[in-house]
């Protein structure tokens, strides 16, 4: 599946070995939430990341332990296999950490720079900068509406004051985002960083602004944008406010890589924000992940579970084959599986996608017809309708994608 062909044009940025924006595929990353001084934490957390699809991984570098541990993480991650871009997440402090653990600025791809923390003025935004540009760093400059520049904001809200027109706060807010932002990208290019090193962000926690503030901006520049709402928030509600907001965004072309901030349920993995933001980006068309599986909801027609079952199992199933397929074929990610509950869509579904299966309704003959391609295959019965149908899949894969 390839990008859409009206995606906004911007400036392709090197992340270590990941290319953002230009016309590079719209990229996922993710973020710890380790104390980043735990090492062996740390480095778990950021394979467990990558392994799920994290293409860029943010960690926290908050005070000297942190900025310490940041090479021997590198150097661990690297000797695993495992060479997902690292990015310093840095606010109050991160001019003094990076000047102090220059072997700490070495290891990390990209600086993220908050100027509300720093202040665009401050000397720390400053050293930050140079340090970014004595080491071929890229960095992201990083506004929220949460730490948003205060003297920035006090100025425009003067001048907005004064004004024979006066915009309502919410819309002040909405420009000084992205003043804070534009301003900050063009003090960091007087300061020496080239335009091909910066990727601004504009983050709210409100969907609607959102949306207008990321449509203003991308309309003023050409910079990568990294999208995100700033704090999604837990479970449903979390992943339907990040859904809303950055699927409409995507579907204008603007954007080049997402990360999708999810509070993790208790105990919960952390890897389900990389989950989410591949299943946004595959459900839109823009890059495929892993086969698709298509299931009906299940209605009066299907009493029993058993289609339910089948569906969950082949939705795992195909999730745990992907690490090994992928290394293996060519496309696999693409192919499309229908697994359907009676005959009211089931053969039509399954004839849309590359394998079909059309479980018995009930009252229905207890055979279950299998397409592939479109065409009738065989018909299953019995109790091992699964395993035979895994089967199918895997003789399907290997005749049908090539070789890596």
């Amino acid at each position: 599946m390839s990008s859409m062909n009206f995606r906004r044009n911007s400036t392709a940025v090197e992340v270590g070995n990941v290319t953002v924006g230009g016309h590079s595929p719209i990229v996922v990353q993710s973020m710890t939430n380790t104390d980043t001084a735990d090492i062996d934490k740390t480095v778990a957390q950021i394979a467990d990341l990558a392994n799920a699809g994290s293409e860029i991984v943010r960690i926290t570098v908050n005070n000297k332990e942190a900025a310490m541990a940041v090479p021997t993480i590198r150097e661990q991650l690297d000797t695993a296999g495992i060479h997902v871009p690292i990015v310093g997440d840095f606010h109050f402090n991160g001019g003094r950490l990076l000047k102090k653990y220059p072997d700490c600025a070495t290891a990390l791809d990209k600086y993220r720079i908050n100027p509300g923390n720093v202040g665009r003025s401050d000397k720390q935004f400053s050293e930050m900068i140079e340090i970014a540009c004595t080491n071929h760093k890229a960095v992201r400059i990083g506004v929220n509406w949460g730490s948003l520049d205060q003297a920035l904001l006090a100025k425009m809200l003067d001048q907005n004051k004064a004004s024979p027109q006066p915009k309502t706060l919410p819309e002040v807010m909405h420009e000084a985002l992205i003043t804070s932002a534009l301003e900050s990208a063009a003090l960091a290019e007087k300061l020496g960083l080239a335009h091909n090193k910066i990727i601004l962000s504009c983050k709210l926690s409100e969907v609607q602004a959102l949306i207008r503030v990321y449509r203003d901006i991308a309309k003023r520049c050409d910079y990568a944008l990294h999208l995100g709402l700033t704090e999604a928030g837990m479970g449903s509600k979390g992943i339907v406010a990040s859904t809303a907001a950055l699927s409409i965004l995507l579907q204008e072309g603007i954007g080049d890589t997402i990360r999708i901030s999810l509070t993790p349920e208790p105990g919960g993995t952390r890897t389900q924000e990389v989950i989410v933001a591949q299943q946004i980006l595959q459900m839109l068309g823009l890059r495929s992940f892993t086969p698709e599986v298509t299931s009906c909801p299940g209605c009066g027609r299907t009493t029993s579970e058993y289609f339910q079952y089948l569906a969950a199992d082949i939705e795992t199933y195909l999730k745990n084959q992907m690490p090994v397929w992928k290394q293996q074929f060519n496309g696999v990610e693409e192919m499309k599986v229908a697994v359907m509950g009676c005959v009211v869509n089931g053969p039509g579904e399954s004839k849309h996608a590359n394998l079909g299966i059309s479980l018995p309704g009930t009252g229905e003959a207890p055979i279950a017809p299998v397409y592939v391609d479109g065409d009738k295959f065989t018909t299953l019965k019995g109790d091992n309708i699964a395993e035979e149908f895994k089967t199918i899949l895997n003789e399907y894969v290997a005749q049908h994608y090539t070789s890596a």
